[in-house]
């Protein structure tokens, strides 16, 4: 299972990864969240300047087993999506911390993001 050591994640298994200089956060799903859902073929459309809120669900994926709500991790709003998953969205189950990624958003409180997992506790939790 592949947990990025400089990532944060939720409980939910999205990952996030914030740009110091802006304070913009990437997110997408874990390794493990991929896997669990299996092929993903479907990812539903975000909308850019949409608002978001912590814990609340912003998009759905559709795999081949099921339709999984995605969580946000972090309240803000959200600044790009992710062009590349809407035309291939295996590249969730391929390269989910890379070209998977799912969308950018702009923190209302960055509190947020440090109140999240760090690599080591979300391998706790993936572990138990």
């Amino acid at each position: 299972m592949n947990i990025p050591d400089d990532l944060r994640y939720s409980s939910d298994h999205e990952w996030i990864r914030r740009d110091t200089e802006t304070g913009v956060v990437t997110i997408g799903i874990t390794d493990y969240a991929q896997d669990a859902l299996g092929d993903v073929v479907f990812v539903d459309e975000i909308d850019v300047g949409e608002a978001v809120a912590a814990h609340d669900t912003f998009t759905e994926v559709e795999s081949t087993k099921s339709v999984s709500d995605i969580y946000a991790p972090v309240s803000g709003t959200v600044t790009e999506v992710n062009p590349a998953i809407v035309e291939r969205p295996e590249l969730l189950n391929s390269d989910p911390y890379g070209e998977g990624w799912i969308c950018r958003i702009t923190m209302t409180d960055s509190a947020q993001f440090d109140a999240l997992m760090d690599a080591a506790a979300y391998r706790a939790l993936t572990e138990e």
